[in-house]
């Protein structure tokens, strides 16, 4: 048995918990804190049988998890289909800041 550190997160549908330090995606949720800590006790334990037991070994055990909130700048880079021309797929740039719109054809031409 190994002690592995679980990330709980409240949401306002439920709860999702998760854990730190193992190979690849386990995710567990529930109604409440007991189910989704449940369901992620489940899902680590299908993950070691499936994958083995080195999933869950694979890398240095987390001493300590900290939680804190940052402040991220998201710029939006979107693109739209346009309508075919001359029997080409192209795009439109859309939404990004200090650049031109431009229209760029998949295959290279302009």
């Amino acid at each position: 048995m190994r002690n592995i550190k679980i990330v709980i997160e409240k949401h306002s549908d439920g709860f999702v918990a998760y854990p730190l330090g193992v190979k690849g995606v386990v995710v567990g949720e529930g109604d409440t804190y007991e189910e989704a800590l449940a369901d992620v006790r489940s899902a680590l334990k299908f993950h070691a049988e499936t994958f083995g037991s080195e999933a869950l070994e694979g890398q240095a055990p987390v001493l300590e998890a900290f939680l804190t909130e940052a402040a991220v700048e998201i710029k939006w880079l979107g693109f739209r289909l346009m309508p075919q021309s001359e029997g080409r797929k192209s795009t439109q740039c859309i939404g990004i800041p200090g650049r031109p719109r431009k229209r760029t054809h998949f295959d290279g031409s302009k």
